[in-house]
């Protein structure tokens, strides 16, 4: 099912490898007019000075790095919240939001909402997600997967979220990294229900 006009959406990002999906994920959804709840855990911020900008950045300076990336690529419509900011409304299952995005999504995290544990607002929107019945799309990007990865993944797949590890396809015949990365982002977001325009669909001509 796809939603309508202006969908709200979290997204959450954590320490994970894998901001570039996240960036091209924000990219799509400034690009259809979403408004984003944007929450990127502290880690989250070193990763993307690391994968995204290319920089090194000191312990500490991971915020800056966040706000940078969601003007970068978020446009008018995405807000940017704290990680213990309990006043968001995506820490409120009151609130109208139409799909929860945590991406990439770290083994820790996976753990951390599998067990119900709420650290932070990524944690408490997905749990949110989950008691309220809606679409909650998690990217892991980890390799290999021990047993504690796969049983906690499983546990969040049995409580109705999607898991969609971060695993580029190759009939696509992808030509650069970019093509790689949008195969993702699009399974990412047409789980989440968002229209885009990042893959060919397997019965488009090649």
């Amino acid at each position: 099912m796809t939603l309508g006009p202006r969908p709200r959406v979290f997204l959450g990002i954590t320490g994970a490898s894998g901001a570039p999906y996240a960036a091209r994920v924000l990219q799509a959804l400034a690009a259809v007019g979403a408004e984003v709840g944007v929450c990127a855990s502290e880690a989250a911020g070193e990763v993307i000075a690391w994968e995204v900008y290319r920089e090194r950045v000191a312990a500490g300076d991971g915020p800056a790095v966040v706000e940078r990336f969601v003007r970068d690529h978020g446009g008018d419509g995405a807000t940017l919240y704290g990680e213990r900011d309990w006043f968001s409304p995506y820490a409120s299952g009151s609130a109208r939001c139409d799909a929860y995005i945590i991406c990439p999504c770290s083994m820790a995290t996976v753990g951390t909402i599998a067990t119900s544990g709420q650290a932070n607002l990524i944690h408490r929107a997905a749990g949110v997600a989950l008691k309220e019945d809606r679409r909650l799309v998690v990217v892991p990007r980890e390799t290999p997967l021990s047993v504690i990865h796969l049983q906690q993944l499983l546990t969040l797949r049995q409580a109705g979220a999607l898991v969609a590890p971060a695993m580029p396809a190759f009939y696509t015949r992808p030509d650069t990294l970019d093509d790689a990365i949008d195969f993702v982002a699009g399974k990412v977001l047409d789980l989440a229900g968002i229209e885009h325009d990042l893959l060919k669909r397997w019965s488009q001509p090649a």
